[in-house]
Formats: C-alpha cells, structure tokens, sequence
C-alpha cells in the first residue's frame, strides 16, 4: 500500500459568503481528521490555514508554504473539505487539479465534492462546480463593494486597519477611537512640519530616536498588518510615510475612504482622483485642530510651488538608482563637485543601506565614452535619423487620426445618449452624468489634438541627432539625450555601472566598471 503524507489545507473568508458555523475553521479540521483516520493510506504531514484570505486569488500565507513544502517533497497530497476550500476561481483551480498537482505527482482529495485523483480522471461535473464556485464568489463579491461604498457615503469606517494614530472602537468597528501613543507622534509630525522642518528630516529625527514606523507599530500591537507599498524591509520612517500623514483628513476628524477602486472581483485597485474620494467630515474625534491641518496644507502647497525642478536638474534625474536597495540616487554638491549616492544612505543612513557615492563628472564620462562606441559602429548615421524621422511623421500622422476619430466617437455616443434621454430609455440624471462624462472626454482629446497639431507634421530631428551627425560623435549630455537613450542606470557599491539603453534589443543592461 502506497503511503501518501497529506497536508490539510482550511480556508474561511466572510467576504466569499463562507457560512461561519458549517465552513468554520474547527469544523473543516474535524472533518479532515475523521476522513485521514479513516484512509490508513493517509499520513497527516500538518494542516495548512488561511482564515480570513479570499479563494478568488491564491495568494495566501499557509497555501504558500504548502506549496514550498510539496516542492520540497515534504508533502504529496492535500486534501479539503469540498472545492471551495481550495479556491473559487475556477481558471486557476482548473490549472491545480490539470496541470500543477498531476505534474508533480500530488493527489487531490475534496472530501464533500467526492473528488480523489487517485481514482482516475476528474468527473464531468467538477469544471461546472467550479465555475459555480466562481460565479458565487463574484456575485458575493458585488454585493460586498456596493455595501461597502454605502458605508463610506455614511461616514463609517471601513478599512481592515485603522489609520495611524487611530484604534477600532471595540464596541463599533465602524468608529474610531484615538490611540494615544501613536496619536502623540502624529501631532509631533504636524508641530515638526508647521515649524520649518522638512519630510525628510522628521523621518531622520523619528529614526535617530527609535520611533517605529506605522507599520511596524502595527505589528508591534499585535495587528496582522502587511506593508503592501512597500519591501517587508523597509521598516523605518521615510519622506512619503511623512507625507501621507500630513495629507490625510483623518487626523482632522474627517472620515477619507474610497481612494482606490477595483472594477472587477480579479482587477487591479486604481487610485482614484482626489475630489472622487469618499469625505464626510466630523465623523470621529481629531488629532490635531481643524485649523493646523488646515494651515499645513497650505504650507505644503506653498513649498510645492517654490520647487523649480526645471533649475539645475540633473541630466540623470529618473534614471539613476542604486543598484542594491533599488531607491532613487541623490545629488549632492561639496567642494569636490558634484556627486551622486544612494537615497536611502542619504535619507535614512547606514541601516538602511550604503553611501554608493559617483561624481556627476565620472558618471557623465562613462555614459558618453559608452555610447560613443556604440555611435562608431553605425555606419550610416544620417540615413538611420531620416528613416526614424519619417517613422515619427506617421506615427504623428497616425495618432491625429486616432484622436480624431475618438472625437468622432465622443459624438456619436453623446447623440444616442441624448436620444435615449428623449425616448425616456434613461433618466435626467444618468444622461447629465453621462454627457459630463463625454465632455469631459472631449476637452482632453481636443487638447491633445491641438498639442499634437502645434507640433508640427513632420515633427524634425532632435537637436543632439543634429550635431551628432555633423561632429561624429556626442561631445555633451543633457536632459533630452539621456530620455532618449537611457533607461536606467544602475550604481553597484562594489564598484561597476550597469546602463539599459532604449535601444537595447534585449533590454539588459551594459555592465560598465568606473
């Protein structure tokens, strides 16, 4: 008799419509020993749990380390309560049981459904079972969205976290009570700011004195938080944590949801315009003084306006990074010139990563001796820069016809929304928002159109390609010929450059030592 070491795998989610009592987690696992116990072929390698994660993704804890451990040989069958269990979109499910577990040689059991593998090939019903599953998930999944956004429109707390500075009322999830540890930072961050220091030297201050981050304060009191924007390292202060509490209206007493949406049960979340946001004011105590939020905004749309990106930027600005941490490199200037380190160094120091220091000048002399080698072995410079010239002309061409034509779409569907409208096919108020809405679309491609028509039909050859042809060879770089040819430049510690270019066929880098 084959011996088979069986993982049981539990999975519960009240946002699939998972029933507490008959799905709960315990009755799952009593369900699971009684079958295991009673199939002498089985072996219990361990149980595998996901309580709280959806089955239309696969993207859990416990069905991740159970997939590293039938990797691993550890495990060679798993076995669940019914299909839903394991997962309710039915496209991957379908790829598990046809494609991943009999490549691997795992059995599949889903006790409920009468599924095992071990008896052959799966019946003609479990696709359907599946798509059930699916079709459930997503009808649940609607329902959820749309009680959800009424509850933001009511000013009631829907998030799986409460904001930093602020706890869950125990007795109301949907009120917010304020956490005074953390509330204490958040005001210091607002009185820090308002006095005259900068983002990045709050986050150096709150680091320098071993304050946790959001994040890791979350951790710390026991919440199961997961830092999605950033690496699981990054577990210090920085400039845009900073500068999200200084944005957000919570702290003033004013509920702010709804900043993403997700148009479908598997679409990615997309943030949404600001005055889309769900705000309704004085929903719960505040932090700081309506009036000092009020004034720090206005502090940080007056420094915004003071920045002159266009003064002394760095021709590299956006395309050089560290190649270790992977953050944006920083120019500096000292007595020696200019240099170039790691932001993360620069912000944050040693912990966060290393110095990665190049001079401006250095760095200016590899990219051009670099493409300067790749110039020489052109042999027809000026035949290639007409040939592309030309390509951008229809291109030009080609997109103007594009956006004349979504004008002329734009049209047409204004025209059949008003003559629903007047056939009573739609109310006044759908046909106001939907011609907003085409206006709207309209002005955009009516400005691009403009935009692209000031420019000229056969748009010229940049200038770099102009003195490049005439002197041979590039004698300079500025802003327009690094967007041009560079993708990204990456800055090693131990000492070499890695550079992608746009014209790289294999989008790879060139690896350089300075």
């Amino acid at each position: 008799m084959e011996i088979w070491s069986a993982a049981g795998y539990l999975r519960l989610s009240r946002e699939d419509g998972d029933k507490a009592e008959s799905d709960s987690i315990a009755n799952q696992r009593g369900l699971l020993e009684q079958y295991i116990a009673a199939h002498p072929e089985l072996r219990l390698a361990g149980f595998y749990q996901d309580d709280g994660y959806t089955g239309t993704n696969f993207d859990r804890p416990a069905f991740r380390r159970m997939e590293e451990d039938i990797a691993r040989g550890k495990v060679n069958c798993v076995v669940v309560k019914d299909l839903s269990r394991f997962g309710r979109d039915y496209i991957e499910v379908g790829r598990y049981l046809e494609r991943e577990f009999p490549a691997r040689g795992v059995r599949f059991i889903a006790v409920n459904d009468h599924v095992d593998s071990a008896r052959g090939r799966y019946d003609m019903l479990l696709p359907m079972k599946n798509i059930f599953n699916t079709q459930y998930a997503r009808d649940i999944s609607d329902k959820v969205r749309s009680a959800i956004r009424t509850k933001q429109e009511r000013g009631e707390f829907v998030g799986a976290f409460a904001s930093y500075g602020y706890r869950k009322d125990p007795e109301n999830h949907s009120h917010l009570l304020i956490d005074p540890p953390a509330a204490q930072v958040v005001r210091r961050i607002f009185g820090l700011f308002e006095s005259g220091c900068g983002k990045v030297r709050i986050a150096k201050i709150l680091n320098q004195e071993g304050i946790p981050s959001p994040s890791e304060y979350k951790r710390i009191v026991g919440e199961r938080y997961r830092n999605g924007r950033r690496l699981d390292k990054t577990t210090y202060w920085t400039y845009a944590t900073v500068h999200r509490i200084l944005q957000n209206q919570m702290y003033a007493g004013n509920m702010e949801q709804g900043r993403e949406s997700r148009p479908a049960m598997h679409g990615r979340a997309r943030r949404k315009a600001r005055e889309d946001w769900a705000v309704v004011p004085d929903t719960h105590e505040a932090v700081i003084p309506p009036e000092q939020w009020e004034r720090v905004q206005a502090l940080l749309g007056r420094r915004t306006r003071e920045l002159s990106f266009e003064q002394n930027r760095s021709p590299f600005a956006g395309f050089l990074r560290c190649g270790d941490c992977g953050r944006a490199m920083v120019k500096t200037r000292s007595a020696g010139g200019i240099y170039y380190s790691c932001g993360s160094y620069k912000r944050y120091g040693p912990a966060a990563c290393s110095r990665h220091s190049v001079s401006h000048s250095l760095l200016e002399e590899i990219v051009l001796e670099d493409l300067n080698r790749m110039i020489d072995a052109v042999e027809d410079i000026a035949a290639i820069a007409d040939q592309e010239t030309a390509q951008a002309a229809r291109s030009s061409r080609a997109g103007r016809e594009r956006l004349e034509g979504g004008l002329e779409r734009i049209y047409r569907l204004k025209k059949a929304a008003y003559e629903d409208f007047r056939e009573g096919l739609i109310s006044r108020r759908d046909f106001l928002r939907y011609q907003e809405d085409y206006e709207r679309q309209e002005r955009e491609a009516a400005a691009q159109l403009e935009q692209l028509s000031g420019d000229g039909e056969d748009g010229g050859r940049p200038p770099w390609v102009d003195d490049l042809i005439r002197q041979g060879k590039l004698t300079a770089l500025d802003r327009v010929t690094v967007a041009e040819t560079v993708k990204q430049i990456l800055v090693f510690e131990d000492g070499h450059i890695d550079i992608a270019y746009t014209f790289s066929d294999s989008g790879g880098f060139e690896k350089l030592q300075r």
